[in-house]
């Protein structure tokens, strides 16, 4: 079949991309085994039904289409948008992550020098943009699963290949999430197997940073997590509390405020260790971080996650004070001041919190005193205010109605002379 023009569609393809947008699955399958129909037809504006499907967020469609064989990196867009562009426009993260499992570019520029990443962001869809800044193909991961060359294994056993991999997808880098999915997984919670996991880590980060396209983003988050992966490593020879111990120490925080001084010099530490000194992202992060005394904001963890993930400080989020995964609801039913994502994560922060939970507790409850005599006083000064303009008005009026009555008798008089 001839190669797609824009707008050159047969009657059945136009009826293809009224389908996907009505969403039927059933009916986009059946055209789709027709022989007038190409899977990578374009519009008049250069669209693909992948592009329709993916703005649209049509996912079962998506999956569809892909399966079809349609191309997830055609940029015949009149603007040089491309399927993965759509697809974090419409905020679907899931779609975003079936366009990037399919293959889609993540370097490839619009006609505004725009990438998927920035455009997400542009349109505040701040998930879509972690998605696609996290995202590490399985395939390339594989690789290190082969015998390379001269070597007799490789360099990771196949088995570890998955748990690996999903900790590397992760974007919630709170260190303590982490470990919780190492600590999961059996097969990765071996010293062995975690050196085994870190040198790999420590590869891939090295391959980022020397590789023509240079990837400084992703070799800091490789870094980070092979440091990670090395302190698990360290707490399962040397304590006997294992992973559980090495969860307490990120979670402790100091007596007088609860802050988690460990977490804080850990994720510092990893930050300095990152191996290539000249890259512009360590030198962004030290700037950042250094100038800010230990307890105050921002924090290191809150400075690396906006660096990695592409998440922003102000979004309109709660994350658990445990794991730091987004969206948490539950509040301590004392202090009021903190919050988990459920009470899994409240029960393990209870041996620290409960330290300072009744001094938070005050905190908020004089805040809260202070609050509502600040709001009383100015409810006053309303009033008073109110009133004073009121008061000045009625004065007014007087004033008004005072001068008017003179001129009304002094009217007649000129009159009453002239009669005379």
């Amino acid at each position: 079949m001839s190669a797609p023009k824009k707008g050159d569609l047969s009657s059945s393809e136009k009826e293809l991309f009224e389908v996907i947008t009505a969403g039927n699955v059933q009916e986009a399958s059946r055209l789709l085994g027709c022989k007038d129909v190409r899977v990578n037809c374009l519009d008049e504006y250069g669209m693909t039904p992948l592009m329709h499907a993916a703005y649209k967020g049509k996912a079962d469609m998506c999956k569809l289409l892909l399966q079809h064989g349609a191309d997830v990196n055609c940029n015949e867009h009149e603007h040089g948008y491309t399927a993965l562009m759509f697809a974090g426009l419409s905020g679907k993260t899931d779609i975003t992550w079936m366009m990037l499992d399919a293959g889609a570019e993540t370097d490839v520029v619009n006609s505004v020098g725009r990438t998927a990443a920035q455009m997400a962001a542009f349109v505040g869809q701040h998930d879509c943009v972690t998605v696609i800044n996290n995202f590490f193909s399985r395939a390339r991961l594989d690789y290190y699963t082969k015998a390379q060359g001269l070597e007799k294994e490789p360099k990771l056993p196949p088995k570890l290949a998955g748990p690996l991999h999903k900790v590397i997808m992760s974007t919630n880098l709170n260190p303590v999430k982490m470990v919780m999915l190492v600590k999961e997984n059996p097969l990765l919670a071996e010293v062995e197997a975690l050196d085994k996991c870190r040198r790999v880590m420590e590869l891939i980060c090295e391959k980022c940073i020397k590789q023509q396209d240079m990837n400084e983003v992703l070799a800091m988050k490789m870094h980070y997590i092979s440091c990670l992966l090395g302190k698990c490593a360290s707490f399962l020879k040397d304590r006997e509390d294992k992973l559980d111990g090495l969860i307490k120490s990120l979670l402790k925080g100091r007596d007088c405020d609860g802050f988690p001084v460990y977490q804080e010099k850990f994720i510092r530490e990893c930050i300095r260790k990152f191996p290539y000194c000249d890259a512009t992202l360590l030198q962004q992060l030290v700037r950042s971080i250094a100038p800010v005394e230990i307890g105050n904001d921002p924090t290191a963890l809150s400075v690396l996650t906006q660096a990695i993930t592409g998440q922003v400080g102000f979004m309109d989020a709660e994350f658990c004070t445990s794991c730091g995964e987004k969206g948490a609801e539950k509040r301590c039913s004392i202090c009021k001041m903190v919050i988990y994502c459920g009470q899994a994560c409240q029960k393990m922060h209870w041996f620290t919190h409960k330290k300072v939970c009744k001094k938070l507790q005050e905190q908020r409850e004089t805040h809260e005193a202070e609050s509502a005599k600040l709001r009383t006083q100015q409810s006053k000064e309303e009033s008073d205010a109110v009133q004073e303009a009121t008061d000045s008005i009625q004065e007014l009026s007087v004033e008004t109605n005072s001068e008017a009555a003179p001129s009304e008798t002094s009217n007649p008089a000129p009159i009453a002379a002239a009669d005379n």
